[in-house]
Order: C-alpha cells, then sequence, then structure tokens
C-alpha cells in the first residue's frame, strides 16, 4: 500500500527560537543551520566542527598533501627522496603523502513536492540540502569528483562529477525548488545509466515507495559497483502524526485532500509508518546498501558519521 505524504490543512511555522553562537562551538541542529543562508559556509562549518579532533589513521599515496617523512629503503622510487633534507642531515628520506582516492560523488536528491513539507520550519528539502552540501564538502576535501542530479517526475538538473563543481553543486541547491510531482521508481531507473564507472552514490528522498520496487530498482547500481548510500528523510510529524483535532491533508504529490479523524487514524498511521521504515531498513541490509532513516528535527550527526564510516570501509577495501 503506497504511503500518503501527509501535511495538515493550514500549518503555520513555530515560534522562532533564539539561539546563541558560542565561538568554536559545533552547531548541527537544522534549525540553526537555517539561519545559515550560505550553504558553503554551512557546509564548513558543520564539516570542519565535526571531524575536528576525531582521529584520522592516515593512507598514503601519491596526492598533493605532504604528511611525514620515512626512512629510504632499497627500491623506493628516488623521485619522492627529500634532497633538501639530505642536504641538512647527509641522510635520504623519502617524502610520504596522504592517498588521494580520486572518486567520483554523486547526490541524487529527490525535489519532488512531498519534499516541501515541514511541520517544524525546516522542510525535507531544506535538510535534504543541508545534508548533501555537507557530504559534497566532505568528499571535496577528500579531492573527490562531486556532482548531482536533482529529480522529480523526470530529471531536473545534471551535474557530472568534476573536481571543479562543489560550488555549481551548492548553486544547484539553493535553486531546488519543489514544485512537481516525483516519480521515483522511474527516474531512478532512468538515472542508473549515468553510473558505469564506480562512484559513491548518496540518494537523498523521503522514499514514499514500496520498499520491494525501490530496492529491484537499485540493483544496477550496486551490480555496476556502485557503493550506494540512502538518506531517508522524513519531518517528524510523518512520523509522530501528532495531531489532534479533525483536519483536511493534502497529498503533496497528487493534491488529494482527504478528511481526517485523529483519533481513528492515528495508531493506523504510525504502524504503518513504522512497518515501512522496518522493511527498508531490512531490505537494505539484506542487499548491502547503507541505509539512514532521519528526522528533519534532529542534528546532522547520524548521516555525517554514517558517510564517514562509508569511506573508511572504501579506504580498507581498496
Amino acid at each position: 500500500m503506497a504511503l500518503l505524504s501527509l501535511g495538515p490543512w493550514a500549518l503555520g511555522p513555530g515560534p522562532d527560537m533564539e539561539t546563541h553562537l558560542v565561538p568554536g562551538a559545533r552547531f548541527v541542529d537544522p534549525k540553526v543551520l537555517a539561519r545559515i543562508k550560505d550553504l558553503s559556509l554551512m557546509a564548513r562549518w558543520v564539516v570542519d566542527g565535526l571531524i575536528n579532533g576525531l582521529h584520522r589513521a592516515p593512507h598514503f599515496g601519491a596526492s598533493i598533501d605532504f604528511a611525514e617523512h620515512r626512512g629510504y629503503v632499497a627500491g623506493d622510487d628516488i623521485r619522492r627522496v627529500d634532497w633538501r633534507l639530505f642536504a641538512r642531515t647527509d641522510k635520504y628520506y623519502i617524502k610520504q603523502y596522504e592517498a588521494d582516492t580520486n572518486s567520483n560523488f554523486t547526490v541524487l536528491m529527490d525535489v519532488s513536492r512531498s519534499m516541501g513539507f515541514a511541520s517544524q520550519g525546516v522542510s525535507k528539502l531544506e535538510y535534504g540540502s543541508y545534508l548533501a552540501a555537507c557530504l559534497a564538502y566532505l568528499s571535496h576535501k577528500q579531492r573527490d569528483r562531486v556532482g548531482i542530479i536533482t529529480f522529480d517526475r523526470d530529471i531536473v538538473t545534471h551535474v557530472p562529477p568534476s573536481a571543479k563543481h562543489f560550488n555549481v553543486l551548492l548553486h544547484t541547491l539553493d535553486r531546488a525548488k519543489p514544485e512537481q510531482p516525483g516519480r521515483l521508481l522511474e527516474v531512478l531507473t532512468k538515472v542508473a545509466e549515468h553510473f558505469k564507472r564506480r562512484s559513491i552514490v548518496a540518494l537523498i528522498s523521503d522514499l514514499y515507495e514500496n520498499p520491494a520496487d525501490l530496492l529491484e530498482t537499485l540493483k544496477p547500481y550496486r551490480f555496476l559497483g556502485n557503493d550506494l548510500v540512502v538518506f531517508h528523510v522524513l519531518d517528524p510529524a510523518e512520523i509522530d502524526f501528532p495531531y489532534n483535532e479533525a483536519s483536511r491533508f493534502q497529498d503533496l504529490e497528487s493534491g488529494e485532500e482527504v478528511p481526517v479523524v485523529p483519533e481513528v487514524f492515528a495508531a493506523q498511521y504510525r504502524k504503518m509508518i513504522q512497518e515501512h521504515i522496518q522493511t527498508l531498513t531490512t531490505k537494505f541490509s539484506e542487499s548491502r546498501i547503507d541505509y539512514v532513516q532521519l528526522n528533519t528535527s534532529k542534528p546532522l550527526d547520524e548521516a555525517l558519521f554514517t558517510y564517514l564510516g562509508n569511506r573508511e570501509r572504501l579506504m580498507r577495501i581498496r
């Protein structure tokens, strides 16, 4: 049974909450992030705060960032000898560098009408944009090529992965509007043809589709060797259904209005949404696809740590 993306007939934003920013503190609360209009600044602030102090085991390779020296051993490439250090010490030392994974990273961003829903001031699309900007910034710092595809009932914008496309990606997120109904399965099938080269793909959507059909649609991505991370973004009202008074609710995709008596419908709805989330969790786990269910009222920490863990696993594999 398809789930409705339900939003109340008449809702306004809650009272503005005053926030005191403490220098050096890390804030990832979405209501705080909504005050930062510059996505680039926001991404740097969140990510640099998140990874500050985290121990990162270095991997060495051929990137341009110098890491440390080690003693020369037979067979080492003499082009990596630090001759200036040799002049001072009369000893041979090899320069080591942090690894440049040079991956392709692409965000698949759902910008359909249902992503515009917001019960507490931050819509699913805004939250997803904050997440996408942070993930892209993390990848950009790793010197990955970053790109984005936004979609609703069809592809809206396609920015192919490039080392120079971080700012283009942010501009694309800034322009995204939830104006059209979505056709998630059809678009994901169409988009799959763009990922014939191994990539890291982050799908950000509210996933209002049958889990079995969604998994079948995503199988080609995994078959082609892509590393897929699915971020399931929901508004707290879509999870908890906190309404008490009889109201008219609207399916944001079709525009259809439905009269609802909460005391009759609430328990059934909560059970339905939890079963949907649990089925997605199980099926994605069985298919070795990373899945994170996100609440737009909660900080971004879980999503970003999942991505960092994903990158760490990829580094071990390589």
